[in-house]
């Protein structure tokens, strides 16, 4: 356990901790677990030292007891506030993380969505997450994550977006051509139509010609897939996330915010060192400027991507949750859609 001496105290040990905004950059030899306040009122064990030092070595440094007959205290504080609720919230961090730059814009605001949905800081770089091990086993469980290597080549695969979700692209792509020959707004029907005509010249005109039955079931799944992308803009549309005349552009925000977040889940995990999720992190940036026109232009490919990836017109949480997340980076003054321009 990282106990120390000091001093200070009776006995000579304290025990280090450390509130969310003044934890040290992540370290390759040093990690940290995440408790609640209950957990120094019910759990603490009895053999550990019987202050905590909060906040060492800082201007804001607390030495505070544990032992009877303070457990008391413990109990009635963590009842008042047990800490962070992993409810939707913006946070930022004002010391010690950057504001504005290419590091602020791409890593972090990219990232802001499941960020924000978490309740930790935005502009946190040198993260820490939900602690080490629990981060260690969200990237084995949800990722299949467990070396440096794998984290390499998952970073590399949600930045190459470059036909990373061939069908996704291929659908939009489509509707961006119509919409600039045709001046703009593009009906359903003539979309799916335009779909099928170039599925089929691709299947007549290619090496080997693909089979009929297999044309036709492949239009098919492009033609679903249009009709699921249009309910999910209508949708969209009815909770303000969409203009009438606005469609959305592309789906790559979802693999560009989700590789924002892969830096930063890489560093808490000790899976790479803060030059390499900064790298990363800018590079999703500069990709995500590319692809996009605005912050919100940018939200809307976010939400259908996850929405196309997960949420199977349910309109569940997978959606209700990042409509939530929209909201409050729209419209809280302290939010990088407000105060960093998106390029």
């Amino acid at each position: 356990m990282p106990f120390r001496r000091d001093p200070r105290v009776v006995g000579g040990w304290v025990w280090p901790v450390y509130t969310e905004g003044v934890l040290p950059a992540p370290e390759p030899d040093r990690v940290f677990d995440w408790k609640k306040l209950k957990w120094i009122a019910q759990d603490l064990n009895s053999s550990y030292p019987a202050t905590i030092v909060v906040n060492p070595d800082t201007p804001c440094e607390a030495f505070l007891p544990t032992a009877p007959p303070h457990s008391w205290a413990w109990i009635r504080y963590a009842k008042e506030n047990d800490g962070p609720s992993d409810e939707a919230e913006l946070r930022t961090l004002r010391v010690g993380a950057p504001l504005v730059g290419p590091v602020a814009h791409g890593g972090l605001a990219c990232g802001a969505h499941l960020i924000v949905h978490q309740g930790r800081f935005w502009n946190a770089l040198a993260y820490h997450g939900h602690g080490y091990r629990a981060d260690r086993r969200m990237l084995r469980s949800g990722w299949g994550i467990t070396s440096h290597q794998e984290w390499q080549a998952q970073q590399r695969a949600l930045l190459a977006t470059e036909g990373a979700r061939p069908d996704w692209e291929f659908a939009l792509g489509l509707r961006r051509a119509i919409a600039r020959e045709s001046g703009g707004h593009v009906e359903t029907g003539d979309w799916c139509d335009a779909a099928g005509r170039v599925l089929y010249r691709r299947a007549e005109g290619g090496a080997v010609p693909a089979p009929f039955a297999e044309a036709e079931t492949r239009i098919k799944e492009i033609q679903q897939l249009i009709g699921r992308i249009t309910r999910y803009e209508d949708r969209m549309r009815a909770d303000g996330i969409l203009r009438e005349d606005q469609y959305i552009r592309s789906a790559d925000a979802w693999d560009l915010g989700r590789a924002s977040c892969m830096a930063r889940w890489g560093l808490s995990t000790r899976y790479c060192d803060l030059p390499e999720a900064e790298a990363a992190v800018v590079e999703a940036g500069r990709r995500a400027a590319h692809c996009y026109e605005s912050w919100e232009d940018f939200s809307r490919g976010f939400i259908l991507g996850r929405c196309l990836h997960f949420d199977d017109e349910k309109f569940g949480s997978w959606y209700q949750e990042m409509v939530t997340v929209h909201k409050i980076l729209a419209s809280d003054p302290g939010s990088p859609w407000l105060n960093i321009p998106f390029r």
